[in-house]
């Protein structure tokens, strides 16, 4: 076990928005490199490949900077957490250079929903009425932005679903590591784990980068790694029914970058489907961390 670090709401909010940043920005940076934007459009395997090199690299200088106890990692959490995380950042990659930033983003946010229906399964927990609306109401957005008709259906929506799944299956794994291990210790050991899976996985479709791309992967990594960096500890820094909306932020960031860099403008059912999924993530978040009364284990809620 590791000493908690003392409670400060607004460094919590702040760590928190910077990370929004720049998680969107890898989206961002994805889409350049899946696309013709910076030369030949790299695989999405590489791309995520690229993404846990550069950021090892960038971890492992702070562990060796700060020199932090580690403790014995488990590695059956690690590896569980670890291999969801790259098939659902690779999906998500692929889904960003066909489809909108704010699209793609939005799906992601589904990873809560997914993470409630698999913890029905593999963690025992009973799912009453509000959780179960929350879960349609987000599905139903989802569902707004598939655009399921002949002429507006887009199959790269279903990666970003995909991804939206397989993280949530990565929630499970975070909350069997909640409390075990140091945020450094957890950050080091999983982008190990994931250049490892990354770098054997992309061996078939590997092909030289250009001096932008190798650019564009570095700066991937690197700002994975802060991004991960702030919002661990910006979770651990406050209640998470203070900081979980200021996550969304990541999608208004998306969006801003898809324009200024693509020049995308999202149209009406990407707002609509989008803020009908946040409703429902909103919803849940509500409901997961609302407090309950002490004594015997309540009923569905």
């Amino acid at each position: 076990m590791h000493s908690a670090p003392s409670q400060n709401p607004a460094l919590a909010a702040s760590l928190i928005l910077a990370a929004t940043t720049f998680i969107a920005a890898t989206t961002l940076l994805a889409k350049a490199l899946g696309t013709d934007a910076l030369g030949a459009p790299l695989h999405p395997m590489q791309i995520s490949q690229g993404r846990f090199m550069f950021a090892f690299f960038g971890i492992s200088a702070a562990v060796l900077a700060l020199r932090p106890r580690f403790q014995r990692p488990h590695w059956g959490f690690h590896i569980g957490r670890t291999s969801c995380g790259w098939a659902g950042i690779t999906l998500l990659f692929a889904s960003v250079a066909h489809i909108p930033l704010a699209e793609a983003t939005a799906i992601s946010f589904l990873n809560p929903v997914f993470a409630m229906l698999l913890a029905i399964p593999l963690l025992g927990e009973r799912v009453g009425p509000w959780r179960w609306g929350a879960a349609a109401i987000a599905m139903a957005g989802a569902l707004i932005l598939l655009r399921p008709t002949p002429a507006g259906f887009q199959p790269a929506a279903l990666l970003a679903l995909g991804a939206a799944a397989v993280m949530g299956l990565e929630l499970i794994f975070i909350k069997k590591l909640s409390g075990r291990e140091g945020p450094l210790q957890v950050l080091w050991v999983n982008n190990l784990l994931g250049l490892l899976i990354a770098s054997c996985a992309v061996l078939p479709v590997w092909q030289m980068p250009s001096a932008a791309q190798w650019a564009a992967l570095a700066a991937l990594g690197l700002v994975m790694a802060c991004a991960q960096a702030c919002f661990i500890n910006g979770m651990a820094r406050a209640d998470a029914s203070f900081v979980a909306p200021f996550s969304y932020a990541t999608l208004v960031f998306a969006a801003v970058y898809d324009f200024a860099v693509f020049g995308v403008v999202p149209d009406w059912v990407t707002v609509l489907g989008a803020a009908i999924i946040l409703i429902g993530a909103a919803v849940l978040a509500w409901r997961e961390t609302r407090p309950r009364p002490a004594g015997p284990p309540p009923a569905s809620v």
